[in-house]
């Protein structure tokens, strides 16, 4: 199998951030979510990917290439777009467009020219009179129209109103549709993930907690309500990952839900009343707090 990166015993140090020791790869043509809070480090992970940071310690490579030693060569088929990166505002998109074709030999024209059907966005606009979402899908049209194999998004839909974020996310989600490409988006928004990813991994303080398929996820974690007396949270059972008793119930948060639970539940003096799926939301936020593997 080819990776479109993998990373392995990856370390990164700053003052007050320590990032490591990631093991971490994405096959190509998959799209992997990396969900975490702001500061989890997300964005130093992608900087070092990009060749932007250099790690400390560990093995880089991306297209296949060791990095940094070969990010020239990567950078040809490397996409990056990131919320706070800058267009000259004023200069046309149609500038940037021509900017980017001259530096980058693989730019496709006729493709970009779909894209700015795509995104409902003007050539011959001045960027500075874009709204933060078309200025969002002209970061993504200026990227994907050069064909990248492996496009790293980092945290693009932050600061979008709800309707922009459904319009940049609809219009990626469409054009990976029709892409065989490699993307990490990485987001601490879980709505947008799951919309878009195949494969999950959660970042928390600079470490990987869990990383998994996004249906897999979804498919393992569930939300039991209990009724009955039993001192259930003095039992340690490792598929439970969260326990709360209010009264006479008991919910309970399993990483690893089957059939059989519902046996031992009774064993132990639990009546199961009702069996609710996850969100990928609610499975993040119990994955940090109890600090343990999904």
């Amino acid at each position: 199998m080819n990776f479109a990166f993998s990373v392995q015993g990856l370390t990164k140090r700053y003052p007050h951030f320590h990032l490591g020791d990631l093991d971490l790869r994405l096959p190509e043509g998959q799209i992997m979510g990396l969900v975490g809070v702001n500061g989890a480090g997300k964005t130093t992970l992608l900087r070092i990917l990009t060749g932007l940071a250099l790690p400390d310690r560990g093995q880089v490579e991306v297209l296949g290439l060791p990095m940094p030693g070969q990010q020239v060569a990567v950078k040809r088929d490397l996409g990056f777009a990131s919320e706070d990166m800058r267009l000259y505002r004023s200069r046309t998109l149609r500038w940037h467009m021509d900017l980017i074709a001259r530096i980058y030999p693989g730019w496709d024209e006729a493709y970009a020219s779909e894209l700015l059907r795509r995104f409902d966005l003007r050539a011959d606009q001045a960027v500075g009179g874009f709204s933060h979402g078309q200025r969002v899908k002209a970061l993504l049209l200026l990227n994907l129209s050069r064909r990248p194999r492996l496009l790293l998004l980092d945290e693009p839909t932050t600061g979008l109103d709800p309707v922009a974020r459904a319009e940049v996310l609809e219009a990626l989600a469409e054009v990976l549709r029709d892409e065989q490409r490699s993307v990490l988006f990485s987001s601490h928004n879980t709505h947008d993930i799951e919309q878009l990813a195949d494969t999950i991994t959660f970042l928390h303080q600079g470490r990987i907690v869990a990383s998994e398929e996004k249906e897999r996820f979804l498919d393992l974690w569930r939300r039991i309500v209990c009724q009955g007396d039993a001192a259930f949270e003095q039992v340690d059972w490792p598929e439970v990952a969260a326990a709360r008793r209010s009264g006479s119930l008991v919910e309970l948060k399993v990483r690893r839900f089957d059939d059989g639970i519902r046996e031992r539940l009774a064993a132990g003096g639990l009546a199961v009343q009702s069996v609710h799926p996850m969100s990928l939301e609610d499975i993040f936020v119990t994955t940090v707090r109890t600090g343990g593997a999904a």
